[in-house]
């Protein structure tokens, strides 16, 4: 039995080919649990990682849980039908534990290989949903997946000169298709992948996101439902 009452059958028929990392932004573990749990607070995810390390199962990954809400990246508009939500306990103010994010190396091969979900397909939720979620936040380490294969980070190189629609347009074939402001789409990448940068697009935000968007354009990477 499932220990999350909140989930559904994917719509159309759809497989999990994305999987979405959040942070719960509760007090304790025990508080998200019992959130996710809720009947009537109608959240859930698939999987729930303490800052011990200790992995719950919620949901069966091949039904609908409901973790992503409004959002897009590339083609998929609803993501909670194509993707695994993982959450992590953290308040969204202090690092990660190590053994949590271990516990995370050790469960995400599995749903990579289950569901053939690639590297470049493991997103935050911030990613989907620019300008309304900022989970996993800046002090998830992305860095640390992609070393292990789990994740992806781009190499800096040239761009092109730096200005707001050139930016959004190679955003959008990364992935950041969702409809939001520059500045929202700017403020995700830049969450992920520059943590702390400020100001307008620059140089360096051209060449990390031509290198995303070259090495993994979202059509190319995105399988059919």
């Amino acid at each position: 039995m499932p220990l999350s009452p909140n989930h559904g059958p994917r719509r159309l028929g759809a497989r999990p080919d994305l999987v979405v990392i959040h942070f719960t932004a509760m007090e304790s573990h025990d508080a998200a649990l019992a959130r996710l749990c809720d009947p009537t607070a109608e959240v859930s995810a698939h999987w729930l990682i303490s800052g011990t390390g200790d992995v719950t199962a919620l949901v069966p990954e091949e039904r609908r849980a409901w973790h992503a809400g409004a959002g897009r990246w590339g083609a998929v508009d609803d993501v909670n039908s194509r993707s695994i939500g993982i959450e992590l306990y953290n308040r969204g103010d202090h690092p990660f534990a190590g053994p949590q994010m271990a516990a995370l190396e050790e469960l995400l091969p599995g749903i990579m290989a289950r569901w053939r979900v690639p590297p470049e397909r493991i997103i935050g939720h911030s990613d989907m949903a620019p300008g309304r979620k900022d989970d996993p936040g800046p002090r998830f380490d992305w860095q640390r997946l992609a070393r292990r294969g789990l994740s992806i980070w781009p190499e800096p190189g040239p761009g092109g000169a730096p200005g707001p629609h050139a930016f959004d347009d190679l955003a959008r074939q990364f992935g950041y298709t969702a409809d939001v402001t520059h500045a929202q789409r700017l403020a995700a990448f830049r969450l992920r992948f520059r943590p702390y940068a400020t100001g307008p697009v620059d140089a360096t935000d051209m060449g990390l996101i031509a290198d995303l968007a070259h090495r993994f354009p979202v059509d190319r990477t995105a399988p059919a439902s």
